[in-house]
Formats: structure tokens, C-alpha cells, sequence
């Protein structure tokens, strides 16, 4: 199995980095939001999860946190994300580092169309209802 590696550094040095080295490797929208530093829930999101790391932490994992930028202390946790209507786990991988929760998380689903409603048409006010 390939071991992976983020812009020619491995996930072991990553996890030994500070936050402050690991965000200049990232993008520029990115780095910004690091720099700025974290809202209070995405300090409870990542505390939590840096819990979980170490096994003091039993609990799921749960978040509206979407805009939270996936770092190496994250990786390795099950986090159920909020779409809008419920809660969906994600595996965190560490291919996932630089990213936002959110592109996980889809808040649409896919439009699946079947038969016109009642009413719709002219004529399918004429069909019995079932």
C-alpha cells in the first residue's frame, strides 16, 4: 500500500507540525482561515475529537461545524456532519487534509422526478385518485 504524502511531506511529520507550519502548506483560502484562528465551536469540535484520538472520548462525534478545515488532529475520527436535516458520518482520511467538512456533507440531494401530481395537468384532474 502506498503511504500518503501531502505536498511531498509524509502524514507522520505532518502530525508533528504545528498548526501555524501546516497552514502555510495549504491554499490561500485556507491558510487565511487558520491564520484568523478557530470559532468557539470548532474549538469544541476539535477538542473533542483530539479526545477521541486518545481513547478519553466515547461519544459520536457530532457538528453543524461544516466549515471546519480538516488538520491532522482530525484524521483517523468517524464525524457525523449536518446537512441540513440529519447527521452524516465521514470517515476523516488523511486525503481529506486542506479541506472543508462540508464538501463531504452534500446539503442537496439528487432530483429525482416520477409521474406529474394530481392536478398538474388539465387532464389528470379527470383520473381517479387512488
Amino acid at each position: 500500500m502506498k503511504e500518503f504524502v501531502y505536498r511531498g511531506i509524509s502524514f507522520i511529520e505532518l502530525k508533528k507540525m504545528s498548526l501555524t507550519e501546516f497552514s502555510k502548506l495549504l491554499p490561500a483560502r485556507q491558510r487565511r482561515s487558520l491564520t484568523r484562528g478557530f470559532t468557539e465551536q470548532q474549538k469544541k469540535l476539535l477538542s473533542k475529537a483530539i479526545s477521541a484520538n486518545k481513547g478519553e472520548y466515547k461519544k459520536t462525534i457530532r457538528t453543524h461545524c461544516r466549515d471546519m478545515i480538516v488538520i491532522p488532529d482530525l484524521v483517523g475520527n468517524i464525524i457525523h456532519i449536518y446537512d441540513g436535516k440529519s447527521f452524516v458520518a465521514v470517515n476523516i482520511i488523511p486525503e481529506m487534509l486542506g479541506h472543508y467538512l462540508g464538501e463531504f456533507v452534500l446539503t442537496r440531494k439528487k432530483v429525482k422526478h416520477s409521474a406529474p401530481g394530481v392536478g398538474a395537468t388539465k387532464s389528470s384532474g379527470a383520473v381517479a385518485v387512488k
